[in-house]
């Protein structure tokens, strides 16, 4: 069914999305908190999205970064909430990721080439108060693959997300991980079955470079 699913996009204009691979999420010195396996894991979806990137590019595919960052006199009052602080709690603690001014905000081991797409977002959903949506309708995009992390937070809300404002949706799950083993496998799970065909960087690469993908091109 995915094969079917793939073929039909053959011929449209999709587009990379390379999601919060930042120092906050990636950088070993960084997810201190973290087991080895969790550590592995997340080094591993780094790699495979550094390969999405690179076929990405060869095919003259769009890609756009997406950049968690966090204001720290701008504080995202729901989120304190669900993780139990107060008004009075101290805030951005040591813990709040992609802080502006710090190094956790900063890309890693990946970074935008000239002339690609950064859109900054304050949540996890890549859609949600930006200019997203209406640059990928702009370049002609119809279809998005998801990269980065994690599987279970922000890559998770924003190929829900991007499903929900019309493009069609692949999740490339061997580029993405999350810190808990079953959080990822249930994140991919309720995306290939409500908004996503959950695939891996390989099966992707046939379409980057097929007719209708170089940047700047119509649809064919």
């Amino acid at each position: 069914m995915s094969e079917q699913r793939l073929a039909a996009l053959r011929g449209l204009r999709g587009a990379l999305l390379v999601v919060d691979v930042q120092r906050s999420f990636a950088d070993p010195a960084h997810l201190t908190h973290l087991d080895d396996d969790a550590r592995s894991r997340t080094a591993a979806a780094v790699e495979r999205t550094a390969e999405a990137l690179a076929a990405a590019r060869a095919g003259g595919t769009e890609v756009v970064w997406v950049q968690l960052r966090v204001p720290p006199d701008q504080p995202w009052a729901a989120s304190n909430w669900l993780r139990g602080l107060g008004p009075g709690d101290p805030w951005p603690n040591e813990w709040e990721p992609c802080v502006e001014g710090t190094s956790g905000v900063e890309w890693y081991a990946l970074a935008p080439a000239p002339g690609e797409a950064v859109v900054p977002k304050r949540t996890y959903d890549a859609f949600a108060g930006t200019g997203l949506a209406r640059l990928l309708r702009e370049r002609g995009v119809e279809w998005v693959a998801v990269a980065g992390l994690t599987s279970d937070c922000c890559v998770l809300e924003t190929a829900g997300s991007a499903f929900t404002h019309g493009f069609r949706v692949l999740v490339l799950a061997d580029a993405t991980a999350a810190e808990d083993r079953r959080a990822h496998d249930a994140a991919l799970l309720l995306l290939s079955l409500h908004s996503a065909v959950v695939v891996d960087v390989a099966a992707v690469r046939g379409l980057w470079g097929a007719p209708g993908q170089a940047v700047g091109a119509g649809k064919e």
